[in-house]
């Protein structure tokens, strides 16, 4: 199931996607297989999977504009206050400069073992963290727009911003090894981004 963000004014970046940036619905259903393909392959360096059911998607511009994309022609939608509707949804998930986003997935096919795992990690979301060599270990601010936790059971999706200081963006830069992670002892799991991932991430930073 698809979870429509809404993260009111967060994003500040001069990079928002507006209506201009968008293909009408019959562009888009002429051009979709070659966008769809290029989106796909974007995505697979933007991937980084913590263990085989956990993972973060991070976003960017491309990412979210073929997000919005397919709002639109799902829902039919093309009256320009709906667009931009769409658009004041999306926009926050695209990286400010001096941070990252993210979508965290747990992704279990069971249905049944889904729920009990998501029962077992309520509140796991806001033990997610960032860790570049040389400074200390970052949480994530999840959820900025709504919580999706319940008394009795986690989300199966969750949206996260990392943000970084400029001495940790000069880090990264210069070579320090970027690293993320759950530190909980119900979830406790680390991944370093390394070669074309590390690189694609390095480039939303302004």
């Amino acid at each position: 199931m698809h979870l429509k963000p809404d993260i009111g004014t967060m994003n500040t970046a001069m990079n928002k996607l507006t209506r201009q940036d968008l293909m009408p619905l019959e562009r888009y259903a002429s051009e979709r297989p070659a966008f769809r393909a290029q989106a796909i392959a974007h995505k697979k360096n933007r991937h980084v999977a913590l263990s085989p059911n956990i993972s973060l998607l991070f976003e960017d511009r491309l990412t979210v504009q073929y997000q919005v994309q397919e709002m639109l022609r799902i829902e039919r939608i093309f009256e320009a206050d709906a667009i931009q509707e769409e658009l004041d949804a999306y926009n926050p998930l695209i990286p400010d400069g001096s941070n990252l986003k993210a979508t965290l997935l747990f992704e279990y096919p069971d249905p049944a073992i889904r729920a009990e795992r998501l029962g077992q990690l309520v509140g796991i979301e806001h033990r997610v963290y960032v860790e570049v060599d040389g400074f200390e270990k970052s949480f994530a601010f999840a959820d900025e727009d709504l919580g999706r936790s319940t008394e009795d059971k986690t989300s199966a999706v969750h949206f996260m911003r990392f943000e970084f200081s400029e001495a940790a963006i000069a880090g990264l830069r210069n070579g320090a090894s970027l690293r993320f992670g759950i530190e909980d002892p119900r979830l406790p799991l680390q991944a370093e981004t390394i070669g074309a991932s590390k690189l694609a991430l390095l480039s939303d930073f302004a």
